[in-house]
């Protein structure tokens, strides 16, 4: 008796199990879109606005690698014209005097990049945090269950329909947030920074 009656209740657990999971509402369909994050950071007002005060900040620093450059070639010229009529302790100086200038224009190099680099970084990890803001409102505000970035070279997006790309429309919901005006026309598009976008808050 008591077997049958926990077959009973079993069977009855069953059955309420089997109810209950034909009545439930199904799972909404996914909504899937992609976003090529890193330009939508350098495309937004803001970001080609930043890039362009950072390249005019080290552009005099370039214009004098140039300076550099220009006096070496030259220097190099004249000790190939006129160095058979040199001693060979005038020669010999002259060459010694043109390395010493490549070592100082190379080092000279090496510390604009890295100093314009670390700056870029740091200003385009800043504009990318709030930009991620405005993605993530935007894709829950649409019904996005899931944003792809397509930035980097190697991602797992093999196709993807133009209708899904949010892009541009997430640089325009920025560019409405910030308030920041578009470029004059003419200026410099901003460069496509290397850094990752940000993980998910």
């Amino acid at each position: 008796m008591k077997r049958s009656f926990a077959l009973a209740t079993l069977l009855a657990s069953g059955l309420a199990l089997s109810a209950a999971a034909q009545t439930a509402p199904a799972a909404a369909p996914s909504k899937i879109a992609v976003v090529a994050f890193q330009v939508a950071v350098a495309q937004t007002n803001e970001g080609e606005r930043n890039f362009a005060d950072l390249k005019k900040k080290y552009e005099p620093r370039e214009n004098q690698l140039k300076a550099q450059d220009d006096e070496i070639q030259s220097l190099t010229k004249q000790l190939q014209a006129t160095g058979t009529t040199l001693s060979e302790a005038d020669r010999a100086s002259k060459a010694r005097s043109i390395d010493d200038k490549k070592k100082k224009l190379q080092r000279d190099a090496d510390d604009l990049r890295a100093a314009g680099g670390q700056e870029a970084q740091e200003m385009y990890a800043s504009l990318a945090s709030k930009v991620y803001d405005v993605l993530a409102t935007y894709a829950q505000q649409q019904g996005y269950t899931l944003v792809l970035d397509i930035s980097q070279q190697q991602n797992p997006i093999l196709f993807a329909l133009p209708s899904t790309d949010i892009t541009k429309a997430v640089v325009a919901a920025y560019n409405l947030k910030s308030g920041i005006p578009a470029p004059a026309a003419g200026a410099a598009p901003a460069p496509r920074p290397a850094a990752k976008a940000p993980a998910a808050h």
